[in-house]
């Protein structure tokens, strides 16, 4: 057969599966993603979730900055799939990965738009019968490691695409859907050549769904599993009281982990138990580890080196939420910080776990080598926990809210929906603030044994005494102070901050728009439409700076629309990229 032939078949099948070889020759040079790169990514990227393993949502580039970001122009947007949208572009050598819902993957000219090419995951017909469709469809993050796109899918599995033109390099099984069913929600991250994923377990898979794993970033295969729930035996079985093994639920971890490459530490945090109240689950007087804690586990082994548990919840109050790894000077202030380890020494420095882990809205910093507790304090309105043992860091709830039995109905601030959520903050290492989007709700929450996931009725309410259901609060990893507080009617939603002294950030009223880092004013604002649910980024291509984001809709932006229902957004799935005018 003539090679001539040959050349022409081959550029046909690539037409037929979406590939233009213009593509496929401008990808063919990439140079392949190693843990190196990853550690220390080039400004112009964004690799992962947070830009960087430490999960700090934060660039260097600095070509938008405060005095031009009022001149920022939409250059292209571009429709993507239907469904709950929570997605994270990643960019790399002037290309854009943009995880779709449902497991569909594009990759996209970063600087035109242009479609390359776009993989669209068969899954299974049944899957949202096990699943449940909004769980199903949500798709956070994706990784890129050598020449592929990673990531974990609906049906329970860890896949590889060749980077080049989207094909399937390489699928393993996690869990059987059918019979341990999980949702994977949220991607993974590459730490030392493993791909670490976490996944929320649905309540009738039992424990041995509620895993975090690691597989070989190359081969897929697996390499170690840790269950978030103690085995009988192990440490930590006792705090389940007499609660059968098959019986104990629902430990997920959801959200995407951080890491430390020199301690060789992965962070990622935990959901509540279901049901939710404890008295349902053997007894109020125990703790039901590894439930809402923070766990620092051996990227080797899996295995947990410390664990810090941050709320014995009964009210779905989650903490499974991005971790900010920060080395800084410690010195928090009293006047500004509730709870604080009396063997601190004022400024001594630490390497530190920090931000909001949980729905409580409470930011806690822990020495992250050992997981000493440093300090704690709230950040909105919350009558969950009662207080903190500075010393050892123990967390004491408040028994007047304590659910003793079924059709006990109590007042908590906040509800499920946060205080904060998974919307991500942002941490800047120019100003050495953390910046928190968050909210203001409380509600009437009832354990109702209503055989729901959690057995609780909620009625949601803005905070009594709040006039705003938003607000983004600037906070000192140093010494706790809350620098700044931007009030708005719309709650806010994921942040990124630059070296152009900008963070930027949306609201579920379709606004997104770029505020001072020092003080919080308002720099610039546009309305996109819809709520902007997606994670947004800043990248470069050819020396010139963009801003990225989604827009789309979530559990929380259809469950909290009745607190402002003179907002009016659309639904609509779009990606929008912006950058300042040429020339």
């Amino acid at each position: 057969m003539p090679s001539r032939f040959l050349a022409l078949s081959a550029a046909a099948l690539l037409s037929f599966l979406g590939v233009s070889t213009e593509s496929l020759h401008a990808q063919s040079e990439v140079v392949a993603v190693t843990d190196a790169v990853l550690q220390s990514p080039e400004a112009d990227d964004w690799l992962m979730w947070r830009r960087t393993l430490d999960g700090w949502g934060y660039s260097p580039l600095d070509q938008i900055d405060r005095s031009n970001v009022e001149d920022l122009k939409m250059v292209w947007s571009r429709g993507i799939a239907d469904g709950s949208n929570q997605g994270t572009p990643l960019v790399y050598d002037g290309v854009m990965y943009m995880p779709n819902p449902s497991d569909r993957i594009q990759a996209i000219d970063a600087v035109t738009g242009d479609l390359r090419w776009e993989y669209q995951r068969t899954l299974p017909e049944d899957l949202t019968d096990r699943l449940g469709r909004a769980l199903s469809q949500i798709n956070r993050n994706i990784a890129i490691f050598g020449d592929t796109i990673i990531d974990t899918s609906a049906d329970t599995h860890v896949f590889a695409l060749d980077i080049a033109t989207g094909t399937l390099r390489w699928e393993t099984e996690i869990l059987d859907y059918r019979t341990l069913p999980a949702h994977q929600s949220s991607g993974p991250i590459i730490a030392d050549g493993k791909i670490i994923s976490g996944r929320g377990c649905m309540p009738e898979a039992g424990p041995d769904a509620c895993v975090i794993t690691a597989h070989d970033a190359r081969t897929g295969e697996e390499l170690w599993r840790r269950r978030t729930i103690p085995r009988p035996g192990e440490p930590g079985d006792e705090t389940w009281g007499d609660v059968p093994d098959e019986e104990r639920r629902h430990v997920g971890a959801w959200m995407v982990p951080s890491y430390d490459p020199e301690l060789g530490l992965i962070y990622i945090g935990t959901s509540v138990t279901s049901p939710a109240p404890k008295f349902w689950v053997g007894g109020v007087e125990n703790t039901h580890l590894y439930h809402n804690s923070t766990l620092a586990l051996d990227v080797n082994t899996g295995e947990i080196v410390w664990h810090y548990q941050h709320l014995n919840d009964h009210w779905d109050l989650d903490h499974p939420f991005e971790r900010l790894l920060v080395d800084t000077a410690v010195a928090p202030d009293p006047d500004a910080v509730e709870w604080i380890n009396p063997r601190l020494q004022p400024g001594e420095r630490r390497r530190v776990v920090t931000g909001i882990p949980g729905k409580t809205g409470v930011v806690y910093t822990l020495d992250r080598e050992t997981g000493e507790f440093l300090w704690a304090k709230p950040t909105v309105s919350q009558n969950v926990i009662a207080s903190i043992d500075g010393a050892t860091g123990a967390v004491a709830v408040n028994p007047e809210v304590v659910f003793t039995a079924a059709g006990q109905e109590v007042m908590t601030c906040p509800v499920w929906q946060g205080g904060k959520d998974w919307e991500a903050g942002a941490y800047s290492p120019e100003t050495n603030l953390m910046y928190m989007p968050l909210r203001h709700t409380c509600g009437r929450v009832m354990a109702s044994d209503n055989g729901t996931w959690y057995d609780l009725t909620v009625r949601t309410e803005i905070t009594p005494g709040e006039a705003m259901l938003g607000t983004i609060q600037a906070i000192s990893a140093e010494t706790g102070e809350t620098v700044w507080t931007h009030s708005q009617e719309a709650f806010t939603m994921s942040l990124v901050a630059t070296g152009g002294g900008l963070v930027f950030g949306g609201d579920s009223n379709g606004r997104f728009k770029a505020l001072d880092h020092e003080t919080g004013e308002v720099l610039w604002e546009i309305n996109i439409g819809s709520p902007v649910t997606g994670f947004p980024v800043t990248y470069a291509v050819d020396g010139r700076q963009y801003v990225a984001v989604s827009t789309g809709y979530s559990l929380n932006t259809s469950a909290l629309a009745r607190l402002n229902p003179h907002h009016r957004p659309s639904r609509g799935n779009t990606l929008f990229v912006f950058a300042l005018p040429e020339g």
